[in-house]
C-alpha cells in the first residue's frame, strides 16, 4: 500500500493507493474522494461491543472500509475534521498506542480498535473516562491519527518526566504511565492561565498538537450571541 501525506501540517490529506485486494478502516466522514474502491459501512471487529466500546473512546460506532475489488489500483483520501496533521505510527504484533478521543483517522486491517479506561486521571485531564486503543494482531500495521494543528513527537527515557497541557495530548505508545498535576502552586494554576498538566513517565514516545480546541472554543464565547431574556 502506498500512502502519500499532503499538504501538512495545516490541512492535512492522507491518500492511500491500494492494490486490488487491499483495504484500509477509517472513521466515518473521512472520505475527501475515491476511485476504483468500495466502500462498506459496518460495526468492525467485535461487532456491536466494539462498536460501542469506540463510542466510549469518543470515536463512532461504524467503521467504513474502503476495498479495492478490481484487477487494477484504485486510491482513496481521507481528511480530519478540523485544520491540523496527520501521522502515521507503525505498530509491530503485539503493540499498541494510546490516542485521544476523536483523533483516529484510519487504520490498515492488522489493527484493531479498543478503549483504556482512565478513570479519575481522564476526568481531570479533559479526556474523559475512556481513551482509544489501537493495537496490532500478530502481523502488525498501520493506523493514521489526526491533530488540531501541528504535530510534535516526543521521545522519553528512564528518569525524565514530560509534562504536557492536558488539550494538547494526542497520543502515546503503551509503555508510558501518566499523571495529573499542576504547573507550579495554587497561584500558577488560577492565575498562571495553565490550567491541569499530564506527566509522563517510562519508557516511550508521546505526541502532542500545537493548538487546543477547547481553548479555541473558550475564545469564541464571548462573541456568540446572547440568549434573549424574553
Amino acid at each position: 500500500m502506498r500512502t502519500e501525506i499532503e499538504y501538512n501540517p495545516a490541512y492535512t490529506m492522507l491518500t492511500l493507493e491500494l492494490s486490488s485486494g487491499e483495504s484500509v478502516k477509517a472513521e466515518p466522514g473521512a472520505m475527501v474522494a475515491q476511485q476504483d474502491v468500495e466502500m462498506t459501512t459496518g460495526m468492525g471487529s467485535g461487532g456491536v461491543f466494539g462498536g460501542l466500546k469506540r463510542m466510549m473512546g469518543g470515536e463512532s460506532f461504524f467503521v467504513n472500509t474502503f476495498t479495492c475489488e478490481g484487477p487494477g489500483n484504485g486510491w482513496v483520501s481521507l481528511a480530519p475534521p478540523v485544520p491540523g496533521d496527520i501521522v502515521g505510527h507503525e505498530l509491530g504484533g503485539g503493540e499498541s498506542l494510546i490516542v485521544q478521543s476523536g483523533s483516529f483517522l484510519a487504520s490498515t486491517g492488522g489493527v484493531e480498535l479498543d478503549t483504556s479506561f482512565s478513570g479519575g486521571r481522564g476526568l481531570f485531564s479533559g479526556e474523559g473516562l475512556f481513551l482509544l486503543r489501537a493495537y496490532a494482531d500478530s502481523g502488525g500495521g498501520t493506523i493514521w491519527f489526526d491533530s488540531y494543528g501541528a504535530v510534535k513527537e516526543l521521545e522519553i527515557t528512564h528518569g525524565s518526566e514530560l509534562v504536557v497541557d492536558t488539550g494538547h495530548m494526542v497520543a502515546f505508545t503503551e509503555g508510558v504511565d501518566y499523571s495529573i498535576g499542576k504547573v507550579g502552586g495554587i497561584r500558577s494554576l488560577i492565575g498562571g492561565g495553565e490550567g491541569l498538566v499530564m506527566k509522563f513517565r517510562g519508557m516511550g514516545t508521546v505526541w502532542v498538537q500545537s493548538r487546543n480546541i477547547s481553548a479555541l472554543a473558550n475564545s469564541l464565547i464571548p462573541f456568540l450571541p446572547k440568549p434573549s431574556s424574553r
